[in-house]
């Protein structure tokens, strides 16, 4: 049983942030993030519509492209947050586990350990204890976590059964009884909505609002959307709808955080953390569509961070890397915790510089 452990020293003392939202866009390059729309690929038979898709989003600089591509992020973010992993400056972020695909990547983010056992996206059920279940048992966090998900795996990456978080992935219904009207709307809609993702996968837009009208309504301390488009429109090559779908959640980013900014419970104490599961590749250029051990830079991610305790550094240039296994203990001491100290297995040192001057 997780024992209640605060983190010692300075940061402890002084850390502000009283919440954390959590938000990941699988597969979403680090290229797209930090440069805008790639050239190469909307000139490729990979996009329909290329007049459209320039208009939209190509201009002369990554700077601008960038920009209107994601515009939340090179607004509010550069400068009031933080930006891992652009390559560019020399800044890296990567994965440590050898997969570079998803059900890897969300164990080592959540866990803090690239376990090789975790080595499939089938439903195994994940043994190793994770950064969420240990918040949910810690005094006034019970729950108070909740994970909704586009991608129907997250029940057994984040051991619902143990654990007892509340998880709601795929096409689940909401099923408390005290829900709101627009809740159980959604229980009605999201059956009614094309399944063009698979029969299992649930669109973003119903993810985000299951989501948003939790957040609302339950005040959780602790809230993860996984967002999954990005990652089936690139595989299916549509690099027009990989652009689409990641301006479209930066959009439901601002809306968040202009909410929690609006809220007297999250205004000014919450942390917010962007990230990715994994990367893709970039050479040749049909490797965009793929990742995996085999295709090379698809270990390559990025992260992003904004709230009280993370000082407005903007685009992070120093010459280091980060890894992901490293985000599992950095969101434990946000929040005043030691993930580290009662994991029960490897975990990765927090990221000191998230919450440091």
């Amino acid at each position: 049983m997780a024992m209640c452990i605060v983190c010692t020293g300075l940061y402890a003392q002084n850390h502000k942030t009283k919440n954390v939202i959590i938000i990941t866009l699988d597969g979403f390059r680090w290229q797209e993030l930090y440069r805008g729309a790639d050239s190469a690929l909307i000139n490729a038979n990979y996009t329909e519509d290329k007049d459209e898709v320039r208009k939209k989003y190509w201009a002369a600089t990554p700077q601008e492209r960038r920009k209107l591509l994601m515009p939340f992020f090179w607004s509010v973010l550069e400068k009031q947050g933080q930006l891992y992993g652009n390559r560019d400056l020399g800044n890296k972020d990567e994965v440590a586990n050898p997969y570079h695909f998803s059900y890897p990547g969300y164990n080592e983010i959540f866990t803090g350990f690239p376990d090789v056992r975790m080595n499939t996206n089938d439903p195994i059920t994940n043994p190793n204890m994770n950064v969420l279940e240990f918040i949910n048992k810690q005094k006034g966090f019970e729950n108070k976590v909740a994970i909704f998900s586009s991608w129907e795996r997250f029940p057994q990456i984040l051991n619902g059964k143990r654990s007892g978080l509340f998880i709601n992935a795929g096409y689940m219904d909401f099923t408390s009884p005290d829900a709101s009207e627009r809740l159980k709307y959604l229980n009605e809609i999201q059956h009614e909505a094309p399944y063009y993702l698979g029969d299992s996968t649930r669109i973003d837009f119903l993810t985000y609002e299951f989501g948003k009208q939790y957040l609302k309504q339950y005040k959780p301390r602790v809230l993860y959307i996984a967002f999954d488009e990005t990652d089936d429109m690139a595989h299916a090559g549509m690099y027009k709808f990989y652009l689409d779908r990641a301006n479209q959640e930066d959009g439901f980013i601002k809306e968040l955080w202009d909410y929690l900014q609006s809220d007297p419970q999250y205004k000014d104490n919450t942390t917010l953390i962007i990230t990715c599961d994994h990367g893709r590749g970039e050479i040749p250029l049909d490797k965009w569509r793929d990742h995996g051990s085999d295709v090379v830079g698809s270990e390559q991610t990025w992260f992003a961070v904004i709230g009280p305790d993370s000082a407005p550094k903007g685009e992070v240039n120093t010459q280091t890397t980060t890894y992901h296994k490293q985000l599992a203990q950095t969101i434990s001491n946000l929040l005043g915790f030691d993930f580290k100290a009662v994991a029960g297995h490897e975990v990765g040192n927090a990221i000191e510089t998230v919450y440091t001057k």
